[in-house]
């Protein structure tokens, strides 16, 4: 999330003042001692630190302002920008939904259910902004979905996931009290169906599974950012569509089914800042689509030629030539002249004469 807009910046021919996230401790400290090995250090400078780095950097004016974060501190970034009328990029994550459409075949659930998991709790076990928020099915499909996960969670993690290396711990303590407090919420708590189990010395947090927690409860109203996945019922899976148009906008929509028209219904029905079809996460790896939000998931776009494009601006350049111009003169010519003046009016003398020669069309 440092090194794909810094390489767009550099390829764009900019100076760069890049900022690593101080809760990922080690990666900035990795920035900070690796970039300066490599790169010109006058051109790109790496500094580390707190929220006091953050607003003395915010006070300074910039020719533009790249920030990956929450929504609540992008308000903050984007505050600051407009006192210098600074235009940003903000990548802001949010509540990404899976929609779930019932499947028939057992080898179509089997591989919809591994990508799930994998878009939820193998990236660092739902620490990512773009990771599977909350899954939306139909009622009767819902019991087979949640045998499914968990038969499949023990086979990724083993029966006790706390002893597995192949799943991420909490970042830090902060959060892991913030991921406890959404689950103990009684009403939340009473919708666990799977894990719920909790380590602070760890900060291990087991992947859990919630049917039909309170749509009130503020696990559905703000985005979860670790291994919580609630599943929400509905009657009829096009349901979701207005489900999801009664929320902010969305990162990702991750949607599987095989139904073509109801394809079609997602992709006009619905905004997001990407769409993906039957897999999860894919979306950033490919590096010929663009990557951003919209609304309050984001402003602005990048990876691949689109990190180059956010940090450029396509300035116009036009040039004329110094050749005569011909004047009009009064009272006004005949019919013909004054055809030919308008000619003059719209090409410069040389065009005109080539086109009167004939050897421009």
């Amino acid at each position: 999330l440092a090194l794909e807009p810094l390489i767009g910046a550099i390829a764009a021919g900019n100076t760069v003042m890049l900022k690593p996230s101080e809760l990922a401790v080690e990666c900035a400290s990795f920035l900070a001692e690796t970039i300066p090995l490599y790169l010109d250090c006058k051109a790109i400078k790496v500094t580390n630190g707190g929220v006091d780095v953050c607003e003395q950097l915010l006070q300074q004016k910039w020719n533009k302002i790249f920030f990956t974060g929450s929504p609540r501190v992008g308000s903050i970034v984007m505050s600051a920008a407009a006192k210098h009328l600074t235009p940003v990029t903000l990548e802001l994550g949010g509540k990404c939904p899976a929609i779930l459409d019932t499947l028939s075949s057992p080898l179509d659930i089997k591989v919809t259910v591994k990508r799930i998991i994998g878009g939820k709790f193998a990236s660092c076990n739902g620490q990512v902004c773009v990771g599977v928020d909350y899954i939306l099915v139909e009622k009767k499909f819902a019991a087979t979905l949640i045998e499914s996960l968990k038969t499949t969670i023990k086979k990724f993690y083993g029966e006790n996931p706390k002893d597995s290396k192949s799943i991420s711990r909490i970042i830090n303590e902060y959060h892991f009290e913030r991921l406890r407090k959404l689950l103990k919420d009684p009403l939340v708590a009473d919708a666990i169906v799977h894990g719920g189990l909790l380590d602070k010395e760890n900060l291990f947090i087991e992947p859990t599974i919630l049917l039909d927690p309170p749509l009130d409860a503020e696990i559905m109203t703000e985005e979860i950012f670790g291994p919580i996945l609630p599943i929400i019922t509905l009657n009829n899976i096009q349901e979701s569509i207005e489900f999801i148009n009664s929320r902010p906008k969305p990162l990702a929509i991750y949607a599987f089914t095989k139904d073509e028209t109801f394809k079609k219904q997602i992709v006009s029905g619905t905004s997001s800042g990407s769409l993906i079809f039957n897999d999860t996460l894919v979306q950033q790896l490919c590096d010929v689509l663009p990557f951003g939000g919209v609304g309050q998931s984001g402003i602005g776009r990048y990876h691949g030629h689109y990190s180059f494009e956010t940090f450029s601006h396509e300035k116009a350049i036009m040039q004329r030539s110094f050749f005569l111009e011909l004047e009009p003169r009064y009272p006004p010519w005949n019919d013909f002249k004054m055809k030919f003046l308008r000619l003059a009016y719209d090409f410069d003398y040389f065009n005109l004469l080539l086109l009167l020669l004939g050897l421009k069309r």
